[in-house]
C-alpha cells in the first residue's frame, strides 16, 4: 500500500466524465492513502475528481498540501457547530494542525476567538494568527471563562485535543452551546453536557472516503478554503524541516516525536 493522504500537484489527465478539471491545473486535496485509495506519497496517483479543487493560487504546493485534510476539518466542524459573526468561539489546540486553521476560519467568519496552548511558543503562534492566547498550564477553565466571558461560557468550542479534555470543554461551554470535537474516543461522564443542554458534533473526517459518501462536499469545501487562503485570511503553518521522497520514514519519525510546530510535508 503507498501512503499518504493530502497532496498538492498538477493534473496530467483527467478520467472520463470530469469536466471540472483539464491537464495543467494546479490542485490539491486529501485523497488517497486509506482502505482502497492509492496514496500520495509517490510521483503520481489516482485521484476521486470529487476530492479535489484547484489549490489556492497564493500559495506554494508545498504549502497547498498542508491544508486540506486538517482545513476540511477544522472547516466542517466550525459549521456544524453554527459559527457565525458575535461568537465568542474558543478552541482547544490552537497551535496544532486543526486548531490553528480552525481559529483561523472562526475568526474569518467574524468570531471572537481565543485559544488555549501549553508553553510560550504556542501561545505565541496562537496571537500572531489573530486569537488571544490561554496558557491552560497557569489558568483553570473558570479563570479563563470568567475572562473572557463574565462567567457565561462561550458560545462555540472546538476541541482538537478531545479525549479526557473534553471535560474542559463540557466546562466552557456556555448554555446550549456548541462543542465539536475531532477525538470522542473516550468513555466519559456526560453529565455536565446534560446539564447545560450543550451539542456536541464530533467530526471525522474520512466518512466520505470511507463509505464513498457526499465527497462533493469536500471538493466545495476545498474551493472555498482557497478563496479565504487567495483573500489573505488563512495561512498554513510549517514545520522547519524539509523531508523529500526518499526521507519519508524520517518525516514519520518527526510527527511521531511531538516536536514539529506545524504541517510536516514531503516533497517530490
Amino acid at each position: 500500500a503507498v501512503l499518504g493522504m493530502d497532496f498538492a500537484g498538477t493534473v496530467e489527465a483527467v478520467g472520463e466524465g470530469v469536466t471540472a478539471f483539464k491537464q495543467g491545473d494546479e490542485v490539491y486535496g486529501c485523497a488517497g492513502g486509506f482502505l482502497k485509495l492509492p496514496g500520495t506519497l509517490a510521483e503520481y496517483m489516482a485521484a476521486d475528481a470529487r476530492l479535489v479543487a484547484k489549490k489556492p493560487t497564493t500559495l506554494s504546493m508545498k504549502q497547498a498540501a498542508a491544508l486540506p485534510l486538517v482545513g476540511i476539518t477544522a472547516y466542517e466542524g466550525l459549521q456544524r457547530a453554527g459559527i457565525k459573526a458575535g461568537d465568542k468561539c474558543l478552541v482547544h489546540g490552537g497551535s496544532g494542525g486543526v486548531g490553528h486553521v480552525a481559529l483561523q476560519l472562526a475568526k474569518y467568519w467574524g468570531a471572537d476567538v481565543f485559544s488555549t496552548g501549553g508553553g510560550d511558543a504556542q501561545i505565541d503562534l496562537i496571537q500572531k494568527l489573530g486569537a488571544v492566547g490561554i496558557n491552560y498550564k497557569k489558568e483553570t477553565v473558570a479563570d479563563y471563562v470568567k475572562a473572557h466571558t463574565a462567567g457565561v461560557g462561550f458560545d462555540v468550542v472546538y476541541d482538537s485535543v478531545g479525549g479526557k479534555n473534553l471535560a474542559s470543554s463540557f466546562e466552557a461551554a456556555k448554555l446550549n452551546g456548541h462543542i465539536a470535537t475531532t477525538n470522542a474516543l473516550i468513555e466519559t461522564d456526560l453529565s455536565p453536557a446534560h446539564f447545560k443542554g450543550v451539542s456536541l458534533h464530533v467530526v471525522f473526517m474520512l466518512i466520505p472516503m470511507m463509505h464513498d459518501v457526499g465527497r462533493e462536499a469536500h471538493g466545495t469545501i476545498l474551493a472555498d478554503m482557497a478563496k479565504i487562503v487567495d483573500e489573505g485570511k488563512l495561512v498554513p503553518v510549517l514545520d522547519d524541516h524539509a523531508f523529500a521522497l526518499a526521507d519519508a520514514p524520517a518525516a514519520h519519525a518527526r510527527l511521531e516525536s511531538g516536536k514539529a510546530m506545524g504541517k510536516i510535508v514531503v516533497e517530490i
